[in-house]
């Protein structure tokens, strides 16, 4: 199966349409720049599958800041306009209509802390639920899902897992340990999430399971 396909069938397990839940591969985004909708994050999620990975970090939920627009977990579209990003060519034009670039703090350390301990080209980046949750009253906003919207994330996450029976399995934040634990799948271990002051927390975290 080409990766592109396995990236399909990765996201054929997803609902759209729900409220407060935005599927970045299915749905186009009021916000999308021209020639940036879900083919073509889809295509860059293919590109990053695109290796044998040694680590899968999953995170919690996607962010507006991040793969809302890119389509890759923990990846903003200032990463991606920089090269940044293993197996992905820099963007030639933009990916939101935002004044500047987003830049999602979350996913500056993680791809910071990959590159220092040279496992970005063997990293897939994932979460626990693929679907961005947002406030209704504002799409540029990130909320906590609930236990039932995370359980949307099971199928995928499944899917994933097994087709990279090597990889060892990092849950990034509480949210997403509680749900491997729930599917009852070995993990490396857990790390603090980045977020809201983690930064020094997760870097060693992730250190400590190399």
């Amino acid at each position: 199966m080409s990766k592109l396909s396995f990236a399909h069938s990765l996201i054929e397990t997803l609902p759209s349409g729900l409220p407060g839940l935005f599927n970045p591969w299915k749905v186009k985004c009021p916000h999308d720049a021209a020639g940036n909708g879900p083919v073509e994050k889809l295509e860059r999620l293919s590109l990053h599958l695109d290796c044998d990975p040694e680590f899968i970090l999953a995170g919690e939920a996607p962010g507006y800041q991040g793969c809302r627009y890119s389509g890759i977990a923990f990846t903003s579209e200032r990463l991606l306009g920089e090269g940044a990003i293993p197996r992905i060519p820099a963007l030639a034009g933009r990916l939101s209509t935002r004044r500047l670039p987003f830049s999602e703090p979350s996913a500056t350390i993680v791809w910071k802390t990959l590159y220092r301990l040279g496992i970005a080209e063997r990293t897939i980046l994932w979460n626990a639920m693929q679907l961005h949750p947002y406030r209704p009253d504002n799409l540029w906003s990130n909320r906590t899902p609930s236990a039932l919207e995370i359980s949307l994330g099971e199928p995928a996450l499944r899917l994933l897992i097994e087709a990279f029976p090597s990889a060892k399995i990092i849950a990034v934040g509480k949210k997403s340990e509680g749900l491997l634990r729930e599917m009852a799948i070995p993990i490396a271990g857990s790390v603090r999430h980045p977020a809201n002051g983690g930064a020094t927390e997760f870097a060693a975290g992730l250190k400590s399971m190399m």
